[in-house]
């Protein structure tokens, strides 16, 4: 049976409060560990090499190994500072300073010696330079999309439109740090260049959903009678549009749970991020975006009175 929004007697314009504390309390555990996050590694999140610049492998063994096991034994092949992760209970994900070829040849044949047959599933080196370029052309590019939309969505519509679409935005984007900086704290989680596509990614779908309500917003206003506030024509370009946004958003929602799942660890944070990012953003297209927009409004008018 297709779901009709449209015939219920809901008010989604009537509850701001409720939406807005609910936004803050998804919100404020994660601005905690940012600033956390800030202080203790001088930086938002755990940033991997790809951004700090360094070497990292991952050995799958065929036997069972500890944190301790391989870190001892990377300290011994020259790597004392170097930080060492277990997945499956065979796999070590292990972290240095930037290695030159000889050194990584160094640190195969000390593990050969000390813990039998192993495979190199992965051994990367990004150098510091790289790694501070990258990071700062990351930051670049989410600030030219945000600086793009502004201008297009006030173009298309009304610049008030194009700043709540960009507070809905910022919504999803602390969400998903906030997320990742407390994954940071408590599973040592760090993100590489991939997380920032998951963000462009979420930021562009989440955009895309607010301007769906956006622009059936502004068609029911030429069509608004006398007695209809802001808030009647929104709650109804809400209903009019909810089944679209939920049936889209479930469609992707399953889809990444399944690459969650299955995946495997390469993709795994990547996919986290944006599901994480679609489900927030479809919480702040139908509940943040037009009650802000409204509030926007409401205070336009106090202030000309």
């Amino acid at each position: 049976m297709a779901m009709r929004f449209e015939d219920s007697d809901f008010n989604y314009m009537n509850k701001k409060p409720l939406w807005f504390g609910i936004s803050a309390l998804l919100l404020v555990p994660g601005i905690a560990a940012i600033l956390y996050c800030l202080m203790a590694f001088g930086s938002p999140l755990r940033l991997g090499i790809d951004f700090t610049g360094g070497t990292l492998a991952q050995l799958t063994f065929e036997k069972t190994v500890t944190a301790q096991e391989v870190k001892s034994l990377v300290s011994k092949a020259g790597h004392p500072d170097s930080q060492v992760q277990i997945a499956d209970n065979k796999t070590a994900l292990i972290r240095t300073k930037a290695m030159s070829t000889e050194q990584r040849q160094q640190l195969l044949d000390a593990v050969q010696k000390e813990m039998g047959a192993f495979k190199a599933d992965r051994f990367e080196t990004v150098g510091p330079t790289i790694g501070k370029e990258l990071l700062l052309n990351s930051m670049s590019a989410v600030a030219l999309t945000l600086l793009g939309i502004i201008g297009y969505v006030s173009f298309r519509y009304q610049f008030d439109f194009a700043m709540c679409a960009i507070a809905a935005l910022l919504h999803d984007v602390v969400f998903i740090l906030g997320v990742f900086a407390i994954l940071g704290i408590f599973l040592h989680v760090e993100v590489d260049s991939l997380f920032v596509t998951a963000v462009l990614t979420v930021v562009g779908f989440s955009v895309h959903d607010t301007i769906i309500i956006y622009d059936r917003i502004r068609e029911n206003m030429r069509t608004a009678g006398k007695r209809d506030t802001f808030d009647d024509v929104a709650n109804r370009s809400i209903k009019q549009t909810l089944a679209r946004s939920i049936n889209t958003s479930l469609t992707v929602c399953l889809t990444l749970l399944a690459m969650l799942l299955f995946g495997g660890e390469t993709v795994r944070w990547f996919v986290l991020a944006m599901l994480l990012g679609i489900v927030a953003g479809t919480y702040s297209s139908i509940f943040n975006a037009s009650q802000l927009l409204s509030v926007w409004r409401m205070m336009g008018v106090k202030r000309a009175a």
